[in-house]
């Protein structure tokens, strides 16, 4: 490896491979009292669980990036900043609305002076273009920046374009399946898992989706985030759906936040409409639904408008699609679910405009888009739908110029405090909004 390959990174060796010149060495476990911390992921496991043979010691939490254990060390080198600057340093040649230059100019501000920063932007506000000045102007003064997702797919949604608007800059991409392995560049884009490979590298540092699994209240990879970031670099966080954590650090102002309540073509975000369906799992049985369900998809098919169907589980969508087919026998459509080997392809079958809906588990909560669609959710108030999902999954309609205003439906067995917070948050945003809207009359 060259002196490159260790810049801000934590290299795990042997512990008997000797020292190299300009390359500093780090523990990798230290003991304290009845318990040992991970010096990469800096969790601390009681001894008896992480102990090995011969009075040895690894840790369990990060064991899927490789074994951590006292038999080895790590090699490290400060981050040097040593980039070729190539002009011009971006490459995009799209044009952001007034409110997105607003929000970008901000965003960009606070990452000069690495400030600690949320970028609160409903869905479907173009989140990663108004990174773009922000990630220019950073690359131009040399710093070293990542973009992380909690999610691959996002990372491998993020990479072309990122790559596109950046083509004269050195980029990386890191997930765990990733087939080219680590080469230094000053921009990363990977995985939130990947940033414990990483100590004190970036600049700045940006993580997108920030509310979804498994970053969402894992203290390991909130660990990660930290260490990745130099003492004196800064961390940008994007979400439509912040949760309770960071509107508190943002109330409390521990970390600055900046506002777009509109998508990019200026409109609100569709209001969500709950409705009461207490039995709805009894009539799938019978291969029935809730009337006003079928109503709001016979709608829909009418004004040949498609639609997305949510179900809590894996196990509710054979019952789901049997019931469907009674009511809508003529209709094409899925099911699709994560596990689901064809779940690419028929997403992409969708797009292509093969099905008129898709039944689906929350798996398509985030990261998909399709033109001009309506959302119903069947079991809303199910527990494994939290708040930011649904706020995500009513945020899959109304995301087309051409059709914004997309219809979203719940129906609940019973009340529930998730969806009443995930109306309340909607409504926060458009009331938000409204005063944009009034300021901003040419959108």
């Amino acid at each position: 490896m060259t002196l490159t390959e260790y810049y801000g990174r934590l290299v795990l060796v042997n512990r008997h491979q000797p020292e190299i010149a300009g390359v500093t060495t780090l523990k990798t476990i230290t003991r304290e009292g009845a318990v040992v911390r991970c010096g990469r992921c800096g969790q601390v496991t009681p001894v008896h669980e992480a102990a090995l043979p011969g009075g040895e010691f690894y840790c369990p939490q990060c064991i899927n990036l490789g074994r951590v254990s006292t038999l080895c060390k790590f090699y490290h080198v400060p981050e040097a900043n040593q980039f070729e600057l190539k002009k011009p340093v971006l490459t995009w040649n799209g044009k952001l609305s007034p409110l997105q230059a607003r929000a970008a100019k901000q965003v960009a501000d606070r990452m000069v002076a690495h400030q600690s920063q949320l970028l609160w932007a409903v869905t479907g506000a173009g989140k990663t273009e108004m990174m773009f000045p922000g990630i220019a102007a950073a690359l131009a003064r040399g710093e070293r920046l990542a973009v992380a997702s909690p999610r691959v797919d996002v990372c491998l949604e993020l990479y072309p374009r990122l790559r596109a608007a950046f083509a004269n800059t050195e980029m990386a991409l890191l997930h765990g399946r990733a087939e080219r392995p680590y080469h230094y560049a000053q921009l990363t884009v990977c995985t939130t898992h990947q940033l414990l490979r990483f100590y004190h590298a970036f600049d700045n540092l940006i993580i997108d989706e920030v509310d979804a699994f498994p970053y969402a209240a894992n203290p390991l990879l909130f660990y990660a985030s930290r260490q990745a970031v130099k003492k004196t670099g800064g961390r940008l966080f994007l979400t439509a759906t912040p949760d309770a954590t960071l509107q508190g650090a943002v109330r409390q102002r521990k970390l600055a936040v900046t506002y777009l309540p509109l998508r990019f073509h200026g409109h609100l975000l569709p209001t969500i409409h709950c409705h009461l369906a207490r039995r709805w799992r009894v009539q799938l049985r019978h291969q029935q639904m809730p009337s006003q369900l079928v109503q709001a998809m016979r709608s829909a098919l009418r004004k040949q408008h498609r639609f997305l169907l949510f179900v809590p589980h894996v196990k509710d969508l054979a019952p789901a699609a049997a019931a469907v087919h009674r009511y809508f026998a003529s209709q094409s459509f899925v099911t699709v679910h994560a596990s689901d080997p064809a779940r690419l392809t028929k997403v992409q079958a969708m797009r292509d405009g093969q099905y008129q809906f898709l039944i689906t588990t929350s798996i398509l909560e985030r990261g998909v888009t399709f033109p001009e669609i309506d959302v119903f959710v069947l079991g809303a108030d199910d527990a494994v739908f939290s708040t930011a999902a649904l706020v995500q999954i009513a945020g899959r309609a109304g995301r087309s110029a051409s059709r914004p205003t997309g219809r979203v439906e719940f129906w609940v067995a019973d009340h529930c405090r998730r969806v009443n917070q995930a109306v309340r948050q909607v409504a926060y945003m458009n009331n938000k909004g409204r005063r944009c809207q009034d300021a901003v009359p040419a959108l």
